[in-house]
């Protein structure tokens, strides 16, 4: 099990030299990670940082850790210019992101801007935005001409360092997002209440179900990323390590506004990893 914070990009954490501070103390505690959400709760009346300049704030003040969303709603942003943010953020990163992508759960942050709401037509732009941005990705000459998305030969620069892409992994639990995030390189499990309450959702028992159905439709042996959000406290390992028997790869330890104040929220980071 490796171990990452995953905070809001709303209230005080929409400040990105917070998130700076809470990325340098969550490195200097030993965290392997750090996520970010990617939400226009501006639309619902509510305060929300730019999760690319939040990124990038993160990733010049830390050295080692991983960096990425969890998760970005594309069918909201344009393939193309997401992809150009994401390999410019790995080369300052030095190689380190990870784009964590889903359906995105807010129908206020589409509806608002006249973006489509519908499910049905988010998850089509979706899966050919997530096409067209791993063609970019991967340093291809992208043509592309679909029934969201046109790209007439372009090639991106600069292209990302890792190669042969940076990794893509898919957030969600419905049927149809286990499926998608089989084709990728990793699930973002939702495992916490969605009312964003200091509480878990779905038990191990639920996770090891949802890992073996992906692992059913995966087409390949390449190594696979399973990420599971929640609480603990400083130095307990008992919660991560049953989820990690379930088959979780990565716990995000879930810091946010409805856990406790900033002050405390540091405390928590600061005390280090479960274990």
């Amino acid at each position: 099990m490796r171990y990452a914070i995953e905070i809001t990009n709303l209230g005080d954490y929409a400040d990105p030299r917070v998130a700076a501070r809470l990325a340098r103390a969550s490195e200097e505690a030993g965290w392997e990670g750090i996520f970010v959400w990617d939400h226009l709760a501006f639309a619902w009346g509510v305060p929300s940082g730019d999760p690319w300049v939040i990124l990038s704030a993160m990733a010049a003040s830390t050295m080692r850790m991983k960096l990425g969303t969890a998760v970005t709603p594309l069918a909201r942003r344009r393939p193309h210019v997401v992809a150009n943010a994401l390999a410019t953020l790995d080369v300052l990163s030095s190689g380190r992101v990870i784009f964590g992508a889903g359906l995105g759960g807010v129908g206020e942050e589409f509806s608002a801007f006249g973006e489509p709401q519908e499910t049905k037509e988010r998850a089509a732009m979706l899966d050919e935005g997530l096409s067209v941005l791993a063609g970019f990705l991967s340093g291809e000459e992208v043509t592309h001409r679909g029934e969201h998305y046109t790209v007439e030969g372009v090639k991106l620069a600069p292209l990302p360092i890792q190669r042969p892409r940076i990794p893509i992994w898919i957030g969600g639990n419905s049927s149809a997002a286990l499926r998608r995030a089989a084709r990728w390189d990793g699930w973002l499990a939702p495992a916490t209440s969605p009312d964003a309450t200091p509480t878990m959702a779905k038990t191990p028992k639920q996770i090891a179900e949802m890992v073996t159905q992906i692992r059913r439709h995966r087409t390949t042996d390449a190594p696979f990323e399973a990420a599971v959000d929640g609480y603990t406290e400083a130095g307990d390992d008992e919660l991560p390590r049953a989820y990690e028997e379930a088959g979780a790869t990565w716990w995000l330890e879930s810091i946010h506004g409805m856990r406790g104040g900033l002050d405390e929220m540091m405390v928590r980071v600061q005390t280090g990893p479960p274990g």
